[in-house]
């Protein structure tokens, strides 16, 4: 712009502060942090007893824990309660693959690490409530196990499965106390006797809507009692409860459940 000729500038041009370079810090290189080898050396299995009041043998169970479980001290699992089946005993799950299944899952980072309890049946004929073995679960053995080992011990970490017999007893606790456990399920399960449809009906109008447990029901389309497995999954489907039915092929034994493996581990650790 031009100045007016009337106007005189007095004004000496002010100096032009020359920028200041500013020097940026060389940013630290990130180490990665070194894998613990742990991670594919799989988990352990530890063989284990509990004195009850209400067997007079101690409680047998085993207990699977994840890789790395000593070399990380602060970390917290949630649980997985698997029972077995009739005329079977504690180490059913582990014979079927389900540890080296979950090694291979947690090392591949496809399912959380978790802790897997597997209590034996001693009195695998008798139905609750006559038979204790369910209340030694929920009373001691639960307790027993949050004090004992670092579990997530929320509801919503604890689930519980089995297998035939196993499954019956899944249910029958999944749904009688649904305060314990976040998720519940029967593979070949018939049901018990005693857990017939209307008591079935009975637990569930118990449970508050929102607490529900996940329910994942399976069996073998030849399986011997799947007459009993189809009158249980129409009590959820009839009272409108959520829950997840697969009919696969295969029958009511050994083969089938492994062959299932880690569809159940998959399914059970699916929300940790």
């Amino acid at each position: 712009m031009t100045a007016s000729p009337t106007a005189t500038n007095n004004i000496s041009p002010s100096a032009t502060a020359t920028p200041r370079q500013e020097i940026s810090a060389t940013p630290a290189p990130t180490l990665a942090p070194t894998p613990l080898t742990c991670w594919d050396e799989g988990g352990l299995i530890e063989n284990q007893q509990l004195k009850t009041d209400l067997f007079p043998d101690p409680l047998v169970f085993r207990v699977y824990l994840p890789p790395c479980y000593d070399q990380e001290p602060e970390r917290e699992y949630p649980l997985l309660y698997l029972l077995h089946g009739q005329t079977y005993t504690e180490d059913q799950w582990i014979r079927l693959g389900v540890d080296d299944t979950a090694d291979t899952l947690i090392a591949a980072k496809q399912i959380p690490p978790l802790i897997i309890v597997m209590p034996l049946e001693q009195d695998d004929h008798t139905p609750p409530p006559e038979n204790p073995y369910g209340e030694a679960l929920v009373s001691d053995l639960i307790p027993y196990i949050d004090k004992t080992f670092r579990t997530r011990a929320e509801r919503a970490y604890r689930a519980i499965g089995g297998l035939s017999r196993g499954g019956n007893w899944a249910v029958h606790l999944g749904l009688s106390h649904w305060e314990k456990f976040g998720a519940l399920g029967g593979h070949s399960t018939p049901s018990f006797v005693t857990d017939g449809p209307p008591r079935i009906r009975e637990y569930l109008k118990v449970i508050p809507d929102d607490q529900i447990p996940r329910i994942y029901m399976d069996a073998g389309e030849d399986d011997g009692w799947i007459f009993y497995t189809f009158k249980l999954e129409a009590v959820f489907t009839e009272e409108n409860i959520p829950h997840e039915w697969y009919l696969f092929q295969g029958a009511h034994d050994e083969e089938y459940w492994a062959a299932h493996i880690e569809d159940y581990l998959r399914w059970y650790t699916l929300d940790w």
